[in-house]
Protein backbone atom coordinates (compact mmCIF):
# COMPACT_ATOMS: atom_id res chain seq x y z
CA UNK A 1 0.00 0.00 0.00
CA UNK A 2 1.46 3.64 -0.85
CA UNK A 3 2.13 6.02 1.50
CA UNK A 4 -0.60 8.14 -0.82
CA UNK A 5 -3.35 5.60 -0.03
CA UNK A 6 -2.30 5.52 3.79
CA UNK A 7 -2.59 9.47 3.71
CA UNK A 8 -6.05 9.38 2.41
CA UNK A 9 -7.74 6.43 4.61
CA UNK A 10 -6.41 8.41 7.32
CA UNK A 11 -7.78 11.77 6.51
CA UNK A 12 -11.33 9.73 5.33
CA UNK A 13 -11.21 8.42 8.66
CA UNK A 14 -10.20 11.29 10.35
CA UNK A 15 -13.25 13.54 8.68
CA UNK A 16 -15.93 10.62 9.70
CA UNK A 17 -15.02 10.63 13.46
CA UNK A 18 -15.30 14.53 12.85
CA UNK A 19 -18.49 14.08 11.85
CA UNK A 20 -19.54 11.45 14.20
CA UNK A 21 -18.29 14.12 16.94
CA UNK A 22 -20.52 17.04 15.78
CA UNK A 23 -23.49 15.04 14.66
CA UNK A 24 -23.96 12.35 16.82
CA UNK A 25 -25.86 9.19 16.51
CA UNK A 26 -27.33 10.83 13.02
CA UNK A 27 -25.02 9.75 11.14
CA UNK A 28 -24.89 5.90 10.23
CA UNK A 29 -21.61 3.96 11.91
CA UNK A 30 -21.49 7.04 14.69
CA UNK A 31 -21.59 6.24 18.41
CA UNK A 32 -21.27 2.75 20.17
CA UNK A 33 -23.24 -0.22 19.00
CA UNK A 34 -24.36 -2.88 21.59
CA UNK A 35 -24.69 -6.45 19.85
CA UNK A 36 -28.18 -7.96 20.06
CA UNK A 37 -26.73 -11.52 20.63
CA UNK A 38 -23.76 -12.40 22.81
CA UNK A 39 -21.86 -15.12 22.36
CA UNK A 40 -23.04 -18.10 19.49
CA UNK A 41 -22.98 -21.27 21.77
CA UNK A 42 -24.50 -23.98 19.45
CA UNK A 43 -24.68 -24.94 15.88
CA UNK A 44 -28.45 -27.14 15.91
CA UNK A 45 -27.82 -29.07 12.94
CA UNK A 46 -30.41 -31.84 11.71
CA UNK A 47 -29.20 -35.03 11.19
CA UNK A 48 -31.31 -37.72 9.29
CA UNK A 49 -28.75 -40.18 10.76
CA UNK A 50 -27.13 -39.31 13.54
CA UNK A 51 -24.33 -42.09 14.17
CA UNK A 52 -23.23 -41.76 10.89
CA UNK A 53 -22.87 -38.07 10.85
CA UNK A 54 -20.95 -38.24 14.04
CA UNK A 55 -18.58 -40.70 12.56
CA UNK A 56 -18.75 -38.48 9.64
CA UNK A 57 -17.10 -35.35 12.06
CA UNK A 58 -14.55 -37.61 13.95
CA UNK A 59 -13.20 -38.81 11.23
CA UNK A 60 -13.15 -36.20 8.71
CA UNK A 61 -13.20 -33.29 10.79
CA UNK A 62 -11.19 -34.87 14.01
CA UNK A 63 -14.23 -33.64 16.45
CA UNK A 64 -14.64 -34.40 19.76
CA UNK A 65 -17.80 -36.73 20.83
CA UNK A 66 -18.78 -34.79 23.91
CA UNK A 67 -21.99 -36.77 24.78
CA UNK A 68 -24.81 -38.58 22.74
CA UNK A 69 -28.46 -38.88 24.51
CA UNK A 70 -31.51 -40.72 23.07
CA UNK A 71 -34.53 -40.69 24.08
CA UNK A 72 -38.13 -39.35 23.55
CA UNK A 73 -37.64 -41.18 19.96
CA UNK A 74 -34.45 -39.30 18.77
CA UNK A 75 -30.52 -39.07 19.14
CA UNK A 76 -28.85 -35.74 19.82
CA UNK A 77 -25.00 -35.56 19.61
CA UNK A 78 -22.67 -32.72 21.35
CA UNK A 79 -19.23 -32.53 19.16
CA UNK A 80 -16.51 -29.59 19.71
CA UNK A 81 -14.66 -28.89 16.49
CA UNK A 82 -12.15 -26.59 18.27
CA UNK A 83 -11.99 -23.70 21.24
CA UNK A 84 -13.08 -21.50 21.69
CA UNK A 85 -16.04 -21.78 19.15
CA UNK A 86 -19.72 -23.13 18.94
CA UNK A 87 -20.63 -26.68 19.62
CA UNK A 88 -22.16 -28.38 17.04
CA UNK A 89 -25.22 -30.38 18.34
CA UNK A 90 -26.25 -32.92 15.41
CA UNK A 91 -30.48 -33.33 16.15
CA UNK A 92 -31.97 -36.48 14.79
CA UNK A 93 -35.40 -34.86 15.25
CA UNK A 94 -34.67 -31.26 13.40
CA UNK A 95 -36.90 -30.74 10.76
CA UNK A 96 -35.61 -28.63 7.92
CA UNK A 97 -32.70 -28.31 5.43
CA UNK A 98 -30.07 -25.80 7.67
CA UNK A 99 -28.87 -25.29 10.78
CA UNK A 100 -30.17 -23.11 13.62
CA UNK A 101 -27.51 -20.64 15.08
CA UNK A 102 -28.07 -20.73 18.70
CA UNK A 103 -27.07 -17.45 20.42
CA UNK A 104 -26.82 -16.44 24.16
CA UNK A 105 -28.08 -13.49 25.10
CA UNK A 106 -27.85 -11.52 28.93
CA UNK A 107 -31.75 -10.46 28.65
CA UNK A 108 -34.33 -12.80 27.01
CA UNK A 109 -36.67 -10.76 27.84
CA UNK A 110 -35.19 -7.50 26.95
CA UNK A 111 -33.73 -9.52 23.65
CA UNK A 112 -37.69 -11.04 23.36
CA UNK A 113 -38.63 -7.37 22.83
CA UNK A 114 -36.33 -5.46 20.67
CA UNK A 115 -37.24 -9.02 17.99
CA UNK A 116 -41.00 -8.67 18.45
CA UNK A 117 -41.04 -4.89 17.92
CA UNK A 118 -38.83 -5.52 14.53
CA UNK A 119 -42.02 -7.54 13.94
CA UNK A 120 -39.58 -11.07 14.04
CA UNK A 121 -41.61 -13.82 14.95
CA UNK A 122 -40.37 -15.84 17.91
CA UNK A 123 -41.27 -19.14 19.20
CA UNK A 124 -40.65 -20.13 22.72
CA UNK A 125 -39.33 -22.73 24.40
CA UNK A 126 -37.83 -23.97 27.14
CA UNK A 127 -34.38 -25.85 26.80
CA UNK A 128 -31.97 -27.41 29.75
CA UNK A 129 -30.23 -24.22 29.70
CA UNK A 130 -32.95 -21.92 30.41
CA UNK A 131 -35.42 -19.77 28.19
CA UNK A 132 -35.17 -20.50 24.40
CA UNK A 133 -36.55 -18.52 21.37
CA UNK A 134 -36.49 -19.56 17.66
CA UNK A 135 -37.18 -17.79 14.81
CA UNK A 136 -36.06 -18.01 10.87
CA UNK A 137 -35.18 -14.65 8.59
CA UNK A 138 -36.69 -14.19 5.63
CA UNK A 139 -34.31 -15.17 3.63
CA UNK A 140 -34.76 -18.92 5.17
CA UNK A 141 -32.00 -18.59 7.50
CA UNK A 142 -32.81 -19.96 11.80
CA UNK A 143 -31.82 -18.52 14.86
CA UNK A 144 -32.66 -18.89 18.62
CA UNK A 145 -31.61 -16.99 20.99
CA UNK A 146 -31.45 -18.50 24.59
CA UNK A 147 -30.46 -16.86 28.68
CA UNK A 148 -28.34 -19.23 30.46
CA UNK A 149 -30.90 -19.47 33.92
CA UNK A 150 -29.56 -22.95 34.87
CA UNK A 151 -25.20 -22.87 34.21
CA UNK A 152 -25.22 -26.87 35.55
CA UNK A 153 -27.01 -27.92 32.14
CA UNK A 154 -23.84 -26.39 30.16
CA UNK A 155 -22.31 -29.87 31.84
CA UNK A 156 -25.22 -31.80 32.54
CA UNK A 157 -24.54 -34.54 29.44
CA UNK A 158 -21.13 -34.38 29.39
CA UNK A 159 -19.22 -37.86 29.05
CA UNK A 160 -22.80 -39.66 28.27
CA UNK A 161 -22.48 -41.86 25.31
CA UNK A 162 -25.48 -43.84 24.91
CA UNK A 163 -25.44 -46.83 22.48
Amino acid sequence: MTAAVIGARRTSLRMRLRWCDELGAKVPGCGVRWPMFGSLDYIYVPAADVDGEIQRYVDTLDAELVWKVRGMGTTVACLRLGAPGPAILLSGHLRGASAILVYRVQDYAATLARLRERNVAVRELEIPHGPCATFTMEGGQRYAVYQLTRPDAVHYFDGRIDP
